[in-house]
């Protein structure tokens, strides 16, 4: 049984990276009981969510939620759903104090309750009830990980996102794997093939998954690796936009768009990291292909449309991208030649 991060075998659910400094600095401010019982596999929180309205599914000790109350600001708010009820008194237990003392909020803008990510409903959550959906290892964990994915684009606002971080392979476990209760401890045997994962994303109306980091997972025991055999496991952090359809394309395509962003973002003043593949410097206007330009806000359909500019619309088709010009990661995801991207010339897939 696992009582901390530190009776964990592999890999899997412990933060893989560093987070940026100004998330570093928010997470040191966080309360060590709730940090002691953390199981992510990353640091699924973007950078300029002030404002925002915030829901974690599978909360647990609730880390990440402490993290997103100090980044929203007073004016947003921060709901973690989990169904352990030992997790949740850890998270309720310093949550007032947190806000009220060391945050120096007038009140709470974080609160926690229990229900189940594949029905939200069970938690009163409506739809349409969140600007940002995070997750940190958790999705992997569910029986029924297509409805988790369709009740988070359920309760996302239009323009919003859900940005989280989870365990996939690079192909299907096997069922030996998946039915070994050490090995769901450890967040691996529920881990989904990529492509898998690519699919139920877009049958649940998040038409273009796109991957900002994806880091390697140790598994090192014998008997662990018998198991799961030549299968690799990566811990991967996706961003999922939740815009209007037809927004987003299945593949990258040119319509002579451009994006410049503001650097608005507190701790990101001079550049920002949209994905794996796009970094954009204050003040320089970028080319980018359609699915960029509706991530970053054209026509106001994101929530990142206050930090950039984007210039063009889809009046004029110069043709395909580019789609595949990147370098393939081990898994299967694609990472922009950046040479070629701010060329205009660039994969973005």
């Amino acid at each position: 049984m696992l009582s901390t991060s530190k009776d964990l075998k592999t890999s899997a659910c412990t933060a893989a990276g560093a987070p940026p400094p100004a998330l570093r600095a928010v997470l040191r401010k966080v309360p060590q009981p709730v940090t002691e019982k953390f199981y992510g596999c990353g640091a699924p929180l973007p950078m300029g969510i002030e404002g925002l309205r915030v829901l974690d599914l599978g909360s647990g000790s609730g880390r990440d939620c402490y993290a997103a109350a100090a980044l929203v600001g007073e004016r947003g708010s921060v709901v973690g759903v989990d169904m352990t009820d030992e997790q949740l008194a850890v998270a309720r237990e310093h949550a007032d104090a947190y806000c009220t003392q060391t945050l120096g909020y007038g009140l709470s803008n974080m609160r926690f309750v229990k229900g189940f990510m594949e029905d939200l409903s069970s938690a009163g959550v409506a739809d349409g009830a969140a600007d940002l959906v995070i997750s940190n290892c958790v999705v992997n964990l569910s029986p029924d990980k297509p409805a988790v994915l369709r009740e988070a684009f359920r309760v996302l606002s239009p323009g919003g996102e859900f940005y989280f971080s989870d365990v996939y392979a690079d192909r299907r476990v096997p069922e030996a794997a998946r039915k070994d209760k050490v090995l769901w401890g450890e967040c691996v045997s529920g881990a989904l093939y990529v492509e898998d994962f690519k699919r139920e994303a877009r049958a649940a109306g998040f038409e273009y998954p796109v991957h900002v980091a994806a880091s390697p997972i140790e598994v090192n025991d014998a008997d662990m690796r018998k198991l799961l055999g030549p299968a690799r496991f990566y811990s991967v952090t996706f961003r999922l936009f939740k815009l209007p359809r037809g927004l987003l394309e299945s593949c990258c395509e040119d319509y002579g768009q451009r994006a410049t962003y503001r650097g608005t973002i507190a701790g990101s003043e001079g550049a920002y990291v949209l994905d794996a593949g796009h970094v954009f410097e204050a003040g320089r206007p970028t080319p980018v292909c359609g699915n960029t330009a509706a991530m970053l806000g054209e026509g106001g359909h994101s929530w990142l449309a206050r930090h950039f500019d984007v210039e063009g619309d889809r009046e004029v088709h110069f043709g395909a991208w580019g789609c595949g010009a990147g370098a393939r990661h081990p898994i299967g995801l694609t990472t922009v030649d950046k040479s070629a991207e701010s060329s205009g010339g660039g994969g973005c897939c």
